[in-house]
């Protein structure tokens, strides 16, 4: 059993306990609706609603299990008042060598991951190589494509 902590913002922390919330009621109560359903079909040996029902469950309760787990180890991930380096919870503008545009990342835990909301993890390779960096630094994150190498050019 994993005890390391799990960093989240206070609205990570919302949605996951929003998520839980939803899956124990809402998602469980479909779930024993459609088995009651495909029981009533008859010989469950040969009843593909009722497997799928099934295995809908176990996904279902699965999720909750994690999602309390992750939430027991939660620690809220409190924004500085100064930033002096990166790190979790900090806002990352940088610029990629050779373009003239930046680009801004929110530097979350792998929980709250969201790319097209510019939220990567710090667990990602950008994410691991900005960590501890200082505003002018530059880092070099190695692709599949070769390595590419990002100007720090604000942290906030």
């Amino acid at each position: 059993m994993n005890i390391e902590p799990v960093y989240l913002s206070a609205d990570g922390l919302r949605r996951l306990n929003e998520e839980l919330a939803l899956l124990r009621s809402t998602k469980r109560q479909e779930i024993a609706a459609r088995l009651e359903y495909a029981k009533s079909l008859g010989d469950l040996s040969e009843n593909a609603e009722y497997q799928e029902a099934k295995e809908e469950q176990f996904a279902n309760e699965q999720r909750i299990a994690e999602l309390e787990e992750l939430l027991r180890r939660a620690k809220i991930i409190e924004k500085p008042k100064t930033i002096s380096a990166v790190k979790v919870g900090v806002t990352v503008v940088m610029q990629k060598d050779g373009e003239h545009a930046k680009r801004t990342y929110h530097l979350v835990s792998p929980e709250e991951t969201s790319p097209d909301n510019n939220k990567i993890s710090d667990q990602s390779p950008l994410g691991r190589s900005l960590l501890g960096k200082c505003k002018g630094d530059t880092v070099t994150v190695f692709t599949p494509r070769g390595p590419v190498k990002y100007t720090i050019t604000d942290i906030r």
